[in-house]
């Protein structure tokens, strides 16, 4: 329509029963007596005048109206400001201009008349001229301008808004109105508040809580801002709620939608408004939590679910695009609850039909998650459980178990359930928990459901029973089995649709994972190595336990194979990996602890070996697999054995040997026990109970069980015998460093004690040389006071032994002579020729004949005053200094 002659068609007007206008619509309305300030909102405002456009929007309820009410009683500008609450009807020309310029009057603009009614260009010319011979600009407030419909009214002010430089308007309403909005954007000239600007902050649902009596604690008034997502009327419809109750911070967690004054007033403000079709429209999409155009479209059978969306985001209808520019919609939380008890209340059967629609809807957009849920929430488990299986995603339910999105949502899976599917969900998430042999019976009980369904087993049902047969097997006592399975796996996946491998990549690393597992249970040390080295450098989103599982499997295994320094390395990682994902003490890899005291107790490094027992003692006790059970018995009775506790480290190694967990144990670290209490009983005397410990492994037997047969054979006094099975093994090549090791030594003894002093000292220089990639001593220092008197007139032994004392790396750079500026006392240099004989401090206190606490005084004042911050770093300076 043209602005010539915007003339009022039906004559209607907002007047009094005498005609005259209404005085209510230019009050300012009053403050409330619960009104919260709102200083940095008001500063906002009293900016944006200082340009032609202030726009206030937001949903029914959210403060606008008070807002700018509150900033002109502030008086935060010295200007005329004109007040005017519209309404509808208010939209015809006549009405909404005489209103305008009656606001304008009453403000102390002198106004041109307005004869017959109509508006044209020259009286909104003249208008234009009067605001702009006022000293100072004027505010004009359109109070729920936006409600008005029609542009007629908004023609008039864009036209008066181009032609006048004094006159700042300010427009609030729930959507925005019929105005060029875009051009006042792009020339700076347009202020805006939105809704996400109008939610109440911490502290002003807390004042507005105090002003109705209720006190809140923090952790409530979290909750309640979560409830109302800063809603003003639902803040003070709750507190209302809450006022004169005893029982307040409780009743938060229970306020929702449903409550009566909060749906009295979603009714009253917002569905009241709207059309039958529309009302149903969001009845049927409120039990969507997120939700497209196209999810609503398909939920609700309308093909303008589109139009309608936008329409009611553009009224603020208490639904809102998730983020900036998305097509994701969502409902206010508390408007979502109420919508959805009518709906259950008024037509409880078609709840399940709303959701049944949208979960096979995301199912074919694969958004499994989202499809899982709502066919849960739609009461059907046998699809949901379908859903999971036929999708391949049991491998999330594997690695995650119940504490995973997928797991949360089957904690309530009924137990009469007898589906095929339901059972192996359940089963996948046993074995995700860590229990077995629950999972074990699940597989057994689906396998015999599906046999009554022979060939109707679908592609995802025999992959997820695979699967779980061979986790299953991988720690069970028939790990050899897994490779044949393993890949007929890899085979049934070369054919599957790539867009489910491509969602659950976790597929091949769980298999890959198995594979290491098998490998490592069955003994093949070296193969399980690299297979494990291969999964945990396979780094995936959702699979950290698995990635640290495997981790600490590979720390244990090269500690095994005396690979010390890449074993804490690893070992370190998978703690490190633990603390980063959050888990808590209770869930840490004890098998990587147990590996760091394996480590630092090989190096002798006792204080750091008892720190890192004591962190693995909680983590490897009842309920603990085989691994860390038997692992961390092997490093405890070690550590007795070097405090001179030879019966406690043979019991500790006795009653894991009979565990039940031993079973469950690689092959590998089962036989360590055995042969680590085999070497025990020779060391007390129990030859015969040695000999039927060894009996369990027949010739022809591993090299590690070879070297303790012969120093079985040489505690029996079959000194050749023991040298040649030694000598077969030192000479073997690829023989594990700690087994090459062992045997050095004990050739070195069996030399020693046949006073043959050359070759006694070339079998321990191989073993000092052997031992220095890795600084191991604690083998050393076992058998160092039958080999000690080797050393004399040795000085190119004593050099090498006192280099495996320094410790790893010593040798990498020269050592700098430092200045002693206190000198040794004769007890320190004592003390210091025990640490220089690797000997722990409980030996050095039981030699000098004083107590341990002393021995670590003394310690101290040794690295006090060599300027060390080790042992090993004391004892190479002493050697420097000529101190020993």
């Amino acid at each position: 329509m043209s602005i010539e002659l915007m003339a009022d068609p039906s004559g209607v007007m907002s007047y009094g029963p005498d005609n005259s206008l209404l005085d209510s619509k230019f009050a300012v309305p009053a403050a409330p007596p619960f009104m919260v300030a709102r200083p940095a909102l008001i500063d906002r405002v009293t900016e944006g005048v200082q340009g032609p456009v202030t726009l206030v929007t937001g949903l029914a309820g959210s403060g606008k109206t008070q807002l700018l009410a509150s900033w002109v009683n502030s008086r935060a500008v010295n200007w005329p400001v004109a007040w005017i609450t519209l309404e509808q009807g208010d939209e015809q020309t006549s009405t909404f201009w005489t209103y305008v310029m009656e606001g304008l009057r009453r403000a102390g603009v002198e106004v041109p008349p307005m004869p017959g009614g109509a508006v044209s260009r020259a009286v909104l010319g003249r208008l234009a001229t009067a605001v702009d011979e006022q000293p100072t600009p004027v505010v004009l407030v359109l109070d729920g301008a936006s409600q008005l419909p029609g542009r007629d009214w908004a023609i008039g002010l864009e036209f008066l808004l181009s032609h006048v430089r004094g006159l700042r308007v300010v427009l609030t309403g729930r959507w925005d109105p019929p105005l060029p909005l875009y051009r006042y954007r792009l020339s700076g000239q347009l202020r805006e508040l939105r809704t996400a600007d109008l939610a109440f902050t911490a502290a002003e649902a807390a004042r507005l809580m105090e002003l109705h009596g209720v006190e809140l604690g923090e952790p409530e008034l979290a909750t309640l801002l979560e409830h109302t997502e800063g809603w003003a009327a639902g803040i003070r419809l709750c507190a209302c709620a809450l006022q004169g109750r005893s029982d307040a911070k409780r009743m938060v967690e229970t306020i929702s939608g449903n409550e009566s004054t909060i749906a009295e007033y979603f009714v009253g403000e917002v569905l009241r408004l709207q059309t039958p079709e529309v009302r149903r429209f969001l009845l049927e999409t409120s039990v969507l939590d997120t939700f497209t155009p196209e999810l609503a479209a398909v939920v609700t059978a309308r093909p303008d679910a589109y139009r309608m969306l936008t329409t009611l985001t553009r009224e603020n209808a208490f639904i809102q695009p998730v983020g900036e520019g998305s097509e994701v919609y969502r409902y206010h939380r508390l408007f979502a609850e109420l919508l959805r008890a009518q709906l259950a209340w008024t037509e409880p059967e078609e709840v399940a039909v709303l959701h049944g629609r949208a979960a096979v809807w995301l199912a074919e957009q694969g958004r499994l998650l989202e499809a899982v849920d709502h066919a849960v929430q739609g009461g059907d488990w046998g699809t949901a459980a379908a859903m999971v299986v036929e999708d391949y995603a049991v491998g999330r339910l594997i690695v995650e178990g119940s504490s995973g999105r997928l797991g949360t949502i089957f904690a309530r899976l009924p137990e009469q359930l007898e589906l095929p599917e339901a059972v192996m969900v359940r089963a996948a998430m046993a074995y995700g928990d860590g229990r077995r042999e629950e999972a074990a019976e699940r597989l057994a009980y689906a396998g015999k459901l599906l046999s009554v369904r022979g060939s109707a087993c679908g592609d995802g049902l025999t992959l997820t029973g695979f699967l779980v047969q061979i986790l299953l097997l991988a720690d069970g006592p028939e790990p050899e089995r897994v490779s044949e399975l393993v890949a007929v796996a890899e085979a049934f996946l070369a054919v599957a649709p790539t867009d489910r491998l491509a969602r659950h990549p976790e597929l091949r690393l769980l298999l890959r994972a198995a594979e290491g597992v098998a490998l490592c249970n069955a003994g093949a040390v070296d193969a399980a190595v690299d297979v494990l080295g291969d999964t945990a450098a396979g780094v995936l989103p959702g699979c950290e336990s698995l990635r640290i599982d495997c981790l600490s499997r590979l720390a244990l295994l090269e500690a095994y194979r005396g690979r010390l320094g890449r074993a804490e390395t690893v070992a370190r990682q998978a703690l490190e990996l633990a603390g980063e994902y959050g888990f808590d003490r209770r869930h840490r890899p004890g098998v990587a602890e147990v590996t760091l005291a394996w480590v630092a107790l090989e190096r002798y490094d006792i204080e750091a070996a008892d720190r890192h027992i004591r962190a693995a003692q909680p983590l490897c006790g009842a309920g603990a697999d085989g691994l860390a059970v038997l692992s961390y018995a092997i490093v405890r009775a070690r550590r007795l054995q070097t405090r001179g506790e030879l019966r406690g480290a043979t019991n500790a190694l006795r009653a894991a040997d009979e565990s039940d967990t031993a079973g469950t144990a690689p092959k590998w670290l089962a036989r360590e026990v055995v042969l680590g209490r085999a070497r025990m009983l020779i060391s007390g005397g129990h030859l015969d109970e040695a000999a039927g410990l060894l009996d369990r492994y027949p010739d022809p037997c591993t090299p590690d069980v070879a070297v303790v047969r012969a120093a079985l054979a040489m505690a029996r006094g079959e000194a050749k015998l023991a040298h040649d099975v030694a000598r077969t093994v030192a000479d073997a090549a690829g023989a594990p460093v700690p087994v090459a090791l062992d045997a050095w030594l004990l050739l070195a003894m069996l030399a020693a004690n046949q006073e043959d002093t050359a070759g006694a000292r070339e079998a321990l220089r191989r073993a000092l040389r052997v031992a220095a990639g890795e600084s191991y001593r604690r083998p050393v220092h076992q058998v160092w006071s039958q080999l000690r008197r080797l050393l004399r007139d040795d000085d190119r032994l004593a050099v090498q032994y006192g280099a495996l004392g320094a410790g790893p790396g010593a040798g990498a750079a020269p050592v700098t002579e430092p200045v002693v500026v206190e000198a040794l006392s004769k007890r320190e240099l004592d003390v210091l020729k025990g640490m220089a004989a690797m000997l722990p401090t409980e030996e050095i206190a039981a030699s000098l004949y004083v107590s341990v606490n002393t021995v670590k005084t003394h310690v101290r004042s040794i690295l006090r005053k060599l300027s060390a911050a080790r042992r090993n770093e004391a004892v190479r300076r002493a050697r420097a200094l000529n101190l020993i």
